[in-house]
């Protein structure tokens, strides 16, 4: 049995927690999977790379309107594939080395681990650890439905379907979430025909209704979207495509395709480390229990020394609350007399599909239930892209802003975007939300570059009238 000053599990964003006030102390990294995580291997990075390419494709697509005619003239998968993995995979090998051969102080364990204890381990092989401090940074992984035929090769979840030998021709993607929205605007810009199965009513549910179903209308003139529907069975036919049997309001239909992405979801990899077996508090849906300072809680209270972060123990399951929990648990692993809190009051998320979204906060139903129980009146706005400037210049009828606001304080409760770089547009009313800046003040408390499209959120925060 070997012993650690800290023991990390997961190479993602646990790996940031190795920093030089380490040095002189033993540490010990766990992954028996990718070096890198999520996030860099079959996450966040490589699917960005693949959309910026696929925006151009629909660029090419969408520019006749505007009297530009543009043409393409198709997209080189393997090419666009190779481009991406050959940056991605020398980062994970180079991180992986500065690990294992670079670091006198830096055990790396490349073997799946359970836990035996509250702060003892032991790996597939039989080895035996144990450390003074454990964190937990295990990740997250696809879920699989119970669906005869899910096993079949030509079926793929989010860590496969980016490495395809080909571009498929016929994709069947089931889920309407965030990747199924993905990659639905990935394959589809490159030309591959995509039919999307999602068992609700309407795509991306989990966002603001008017969100959901204003993108749910703009999803369904790009791509076949199927509806309160669900795949029965997945066969192969005798050419290697699938057939599969979908489900759905009008019956049953058989739809034939060359690959099947699997997109329902993720669930937190703590049944793989024995967390429950250990005796952890772990959520309905099998995420580890923290309190405020990330420490791993064992009948609701914390356990001294052992800590989770990330998509293990964060209903959020996004990179940059990941790396906001790592920097809490890096300073309070040295610093137990002076415990820092997480701070998750307004985490924003973005969806890199067409067009695209992003949200912080809450939704209207959620501002409304808020609003009931405190007495305080909700005010809410909507501005169109179409009504600025640039909004015109672009000729755009899709797009627009949404904000949920208290009447009186002007205090922002919600922002909901759906358009043209969503994601960059809305980091002015995260931060007006995070650091408490009226809707007022911050309509009329600065300059707002004219004709920039960033006007909308001008206008959105004036139309509020939460005076």
């Amino acid at each position: 049995m070997t012993h650690y000053d800290l023991a990390i599990v997961g190479s993602g964003s646990g790996n940031t927690l190795i920093t030089p006030a380490w040095d002189d102390r033993r540490v010990a990294l766990i992954d028996g999977g990718t070096f890198g995580g999520t996030c860099l291997n079959v996450g966040c990075i490589p699917t960005k790379m693949f959309v910026y390419p696929a925006e151009l494709a629909t660029a090419a697509r969408e520019s006749t309107r505007l009297g530009v005619d543009l043409t393409l003239d198709g997209a080189r998968w393997s090419d666009i594939r190779d481009r991406i993995f050959t940056r991605i995979d020398a980062i994970s090998r180079g991180g992986r080395s500065y690990r294992a051969d670079e670091l006198d102080n830096v055990t790396l364990y490349e073997d799946s681990f359970s836990l035996t204890g509250e702060k003892s381990l032991v790996s597939g092989t039989g080895e035996h650890i144990t450390a003074d401090q454990v964190v937990i940074a295990a990740g997250s992984r696809a879920v699989l439905p119970d669906i005869p035929g899910i096993t079949l090769p030509q079926v793929h979840t989010s860590d496969t379907v980016m490495r395809l030998a080909a571009q498929p021709a016929r994709l069947l993607i089931i889920g309407g979430g965030y990747i199924a929205a993905e990659f639905a605007h990935v394959f589809g810009a490159f030309g591959t025909e995509v039919t999307l199965v999602a068992r609700s009513g309407a795509l991306l549910r989990a966002l603001d209704e008017t969100v959901s179903m204003r993108f749910t209308e703009a999803a369904s003139k790009q791509w076949q979207v199927r509806l309160d529907s669900s795949v029965a069975a997945l066969t192969e036919n005798p050419d290697g495509s699938v057939r599969a049997l979908v489900c759905g309001p009008g019956g049953a239909e058989a739809l034939d395709v060359d690959v099947v992405l699997v997109a329902t979801g993720r669930i937190a990899n703590t049944d793989r480390l024995g967390a429950s077996e250990a005796g952890f508090d772990l959520a309905a849906n099998g995420s580890l229990c923290v309190d405020g300072h990330q420490r791993v809680l064992r009948g609701g209270q914390p356990v001294t020394g052992v800590w989770a972060l990330g998509d293990v123990s964060s209903a959020h399951q996004l990179k940059h609350v990941a790396n906001h929990e790592a920097r809490v648990v890096a300073h309070n692993l040295l610093h137990p007399g002076d415990l820092r809190l997480s701070d998750h009051r307004y985490v924003p998320a973005a969806v890199f599909t067409h067009p695209q979204l992003a949200a912080v906060g809450m939704t209207e139903k959620e501002a409304l239930q808020h609003g009931e129980s405190t007495g305080i009146e909700i005010v809410t706005a909507v501005q169109q892209y179409g009504s600025t400037a640039y909004g015109w210049a672009m000729e755009d009828t899709t797009g627009f802003v949404k904000l949920l606001a208290e009447r009186g304080s002007g205090q922002l409760l919600g922002a909901h975007i759906l358009g043209h770089e969503a994601s960059m547009i809305i980091q002015p009313l995260i931060q007006a939300m995070s650091f408490g800046l009226s809707a007022h003040d911050m309509a009329k408390g600065q300059y707002w570059i004219h004709p920039a499209l960033t006007e909308v959120v001008e206008n959105a925060l004036l139309s509020l009238g939460t005076g």
